[in-house]
């Protein structure tokens, strides 16, 4: 008799890699987030800072980085 056990693609620890890596990737995103201005004739240089511009962009390919390796880890 046959088995009919469906076979995955990763083994259980790439998919939790994965999942990491997209949670990376959305915690990116959500630090890109906000600094709009309720006026919009008034320009607000809350756009600029730090977090904005250097963590939240870094923290995205990190992400990516992460998911990448997950997609290439071998299964032993």
């Amino acid at each position: 008799m046959e088995n009919n056990k469906p076979e995955f693609l990763f083994d259980k620890v790439n998919y939790k890699i994965l999942l990491i890596g997209l949670a990376v990737i959305a915690l990116g995103f959500i630090l890109m987030s906000g600094g709009g201005s309720d006026d919009p004739n008034v320009f607000n240089e809350d756009i600029f800072n730090f977090r904005r511009i250097r963590l939240a962009p870094t923290t995205v390919l990190i992400g990516f980085g992460i998911t990448i390796y997950s997609i290439l880890k071998s299964n032993k």
